[in-house]
């Protein structure tokens, strides 16, 4: 596993140490405190001894090589003064002035020049050290060191009055080089933590907006990443705003795995999944929020996104009160297979990834009504209801669009965490109105920066975190929403490395903890929960019940709560054998009555045959007489014997694990209650209104649970 390498600023260091001894003599105490005021008073000294030098020096020099012919003297200080006026110039244009000190130091520096070469030119012809040349230079070179002195006392806060734009320093020449003339940079700090944040402010012609366009030359400027340059605006104040400037990476090297501080947490415990760019932990809690925002996770192949999931798994896994769905039809079990113990409901088949997302409205209905007999509005760990976790991969390849926006709105609710995750959230892959619901989001790396605003909310991507590296920067990402304070949205995360021994592990320490699936949520979910393929080990969990699973057929048809027949009706209900038998003549009956119909089809009919447009949904035909064929319908029997014999049909696909039929499917046992296609279609509509079958959106229909199951 890698770890992550510790770095640490330079800061000056002092070697000395309480116990070591200054000697008291020569060179001892006393030439030590002389040393010390010698280096204090060195940078000040140093105009004075310039003053003091240069000017007697280079006026000694030109005067004699130029001064004793008055034509030599008058050219060389025509040209000293041309010189001297150019060189003003260059150090007025060059100097910074876009601070209150700034201005000051470049009329300084202007000053200092355009006097020093005016006393040269006057000393080449006159000579240096005749009156008044010499009084000009002692004169003159003394305010011209205390001058310098003065700027220096204050630029170091001696006067306690310093300007704070000042220290910046360096980002003051930034903001000049980009064109920031109408931006303030104030207050430059760094973090320790390989970080560097400024205040900006903006004049009344300018707005935030403006300069956070411009952070892809600030970042160019200092030469960092250019996801390194953030830059927000201030919530109360339109005017102002924060600049921050990742210097150094303390991430990528890695970050460990943190494990569970403990077993047995709820849910609305945090969750830590990795760091932040300045080393501080990235941490989610979905549930303890006061909205449960479902989540959005985006990132190319190779971004990190399973990893991540195996991290946030492992710390579910070891929680009570908490179930998890998980569906990935791509790479499940290599994904997530060595912790898989851990998710209640694993699926790799697209059949049983549709039977469980079309059974969620069923268990939102339920927990809704749980709760509300629960006096309470939104699910909380002092619900008897387990919070639940539905993980989606590529959910565009499973879902119909309408279904899951329904299911992505009702479900915040009642405690159902949806995630989603897939390489572009575009409109063909999540529809806006179910990419409106996922209000959380990690953005892992994606190919462009414009794949950002599909995820992200629009002012984190103009703040300038956009993470289009691809996949070259694995586990790094950007996260909103699901408790994270809105400062950290723009702060880049990494998730956590996970080892494949040590979340093992972790999932199986935590099997006696994690709480089996609330009864109600899994009635309300049906056959499609009881008959799932993989069962996660906390259905173990010791002196809790496990989930319901199927029961044998009822023998009445009274149990979809129905009144029964009157005494007239032609099947006794109370004589089991009875009923079997004639189960079994009826199936026979009906068999051979099917075989001989189609027998007598051809294979391939003739567009003009009169039997060409017949189908199996169509009703059963009247014999024709003219024909030669006949059809024998069996004898109408009651309405409660009709229902069960086509309730019967469908608790025999229930037993065999087919739960999706279409209404074709029913016609042998709609023949066999002497019943045609309008009651068959009534008799569905009703099995829908009881909620034990759904429509799906393709006229086909799934088993959510058995007729002939005790309710």
């Amino acid at each position: 596993m890698a770890g992550r390498k510790k770095t640490t600023a330079a800061v000056p260091v002092n070697t000395a140490t309480s116990t070591d001894i200054v000697p008291v003599g020569k060179g001892g105490f006393l030439g030590h405190i002389v040393g010390h005021l010698a280096g204090k008073a060195l940078p000040y000294a140093a105009p004075w001894a310039g003053a003091a030098t240069l000017p007697p020096l280079a006026g000694f020099a030109t005067n004699t090589m130029w001064g004793d012919a008055p034509l030599s003297a008058g050219l060389a200080s025509a040209a000293l003064a041309v010189g001297g006026a150019a060189l003003t110039g260059i150090a007025w244009k060059t100097t910074p002035a876009t601070t209150k000190f700034g201005k000051f130091r470049r009329a300084q520096v202007s000053a200092s020049v355009a006097a020093g070469m005016g006393w040269l030119t006057t000393a080449t012809a006159a000579g240096p050290f005749g009156s008044p040349v010499l009084d000009a230079w002692l004169i003159g070179g003394a305010l011209f060191a205390a001058s310098w002195n003065v700027r220096q006392v204050v630029r170091n806060g001696a006067s306690g009055d310093t300007d704070e734009t000042e220290a910046s320093g360096g980002m003051a020449a930034l903001a000049a080089a980009i064109g920031w003339e109408k931006v303030s940079v104030k207050n430059p700090k760094g973090t320790g933590k390989g970080t560097v944040k400024a205040q900006i402010e903006v004049a009344p012609s300018t707005t935030v907006d403006e300069v956070q366009s411009t952070a892809g030359k600030v970042a160019a400027g200092l030469q960092l990443p250019p996801s390194g340059v953030v830059i927000t605006k201030d919530p109360e104040d339109a005017s102002k705003g924060t600049i921050s400037l990742r210097v150094a990476d303390l991430l990528k090297d890695g970050v460990p795995f943190a494990p569970p501080v403990a077993m047995g947490l709820l849910p609305t415990e945090d969750i830590p999944l990795g760091l932040y760019a300045d080393g501080e932990v990235w941490a989610i809690n979905p549930f303890a929020a006061a909205i449960l925002q479902h989540l959005l996770v985006m990132g190319v192949t190779g971004a990190g996104k399973s990893e991540m999931l195996r991290g946030l798994l492992t710390h579910l896994a070891t929680r009570r009160k908490l179930s998890v769905f998980l569906v990935d039809l791509a790479k499940g079990r290599q994904t997530v297979g060595h912790i898989a113990d851990g998710i209640d409901w694993l699926i790799q088949d697209a059949k049983e990834a549709k039977r469980m997302l079309r059974a969620l409205p069923a268990a939102i209905k339920a927990r809704g009504d749980v709760l509300a007999s629960e006096g309470l509005d939104q699910w909380t760990p002092d619900s008897s209801l387990n919070a639940v976790v539905v993980w989606v991969e590529e959910a565009a390849d499973v879902a119909d669009f309408q279904e899951l926006e329904e299911t992505a709105r009702k479900a915040r609710s009642v405690g159902i965490w949806l995630c989603m995750s897939l390489q572009r959230a575009t409109w063909t892959n999540l529809s806006t109105d179910i990419r409106a619901n996922l209000q959380g989001v990690m953005c892992f790396g994606v190919n462009e920066a414009s794949d950002a605003g599909f995820a992200l909310p629009d002012r984190v991507t103009a703040a300038g975190a956009v993470p289009d590296w691809g996949s070259d920067r694995p586990g790094y990402a950007y996260a909103t929403g699901m408790g994270i304070p809105q400062g950290r949205w723009t702060t880049e995360v990494r998730s956590g490395l996970t080892d494949r021994d040590e979340v093992a592990a972790l999932v199986a320490a935590g099997a006696s903890y994690r709480d089996p699936l609330d009864e109600p949520t899994a009635t309300a979910l049906g056959q499609a929960y009881a008959q799932r393929a993989h069962k996660g080990t906390n259905r173990t969990t010791p002196g809790v019940p496990a989930a319901p699973v199927a029961v044998e057929a009822a023998p009445a048809p009274s149990a979809v709560g129905s009144a029964p027949e009157p005494a007239d009706s032609a099947y006794d209900i109370e004589d089991d054998e009875h009923m079997t038998a004639a189960e079994q003549a009826a199936d026979a009956e009906i068999q051979e009555a099917y075989d001989e119909v189609l027998g007598s089809i051809p294979g391939d009919p003739e567009p003009d045959a009169p039997y060409a447009s017949l189908h199996l949904e169509d009703d059963v035909l009247d014999a024709d007489e003219d024909g030669g064929m006949e059809f024998d319908t069996p004898a109408p029997v009651g309405t409660e014997e009709a229902r069960h014999i086509l309730y019967t049909e469908l608790d025999g696909w229930v037993q065999t694990g087919r739960l999706e039929f279409e209404p074709a499917d029913l016609i042998p046992a709609t023949t066999a209650a002497g019943r045609k296609r309008p009651w068959m279609q009534g008799e569905l509509k009703r099995l829908v209104e009881l909620g034990l079958i759904q429509r799906d959106g393709h006229g086909s229909y799934s088993i959510v649970q058995s007729p002939l199951q005790p309710a």
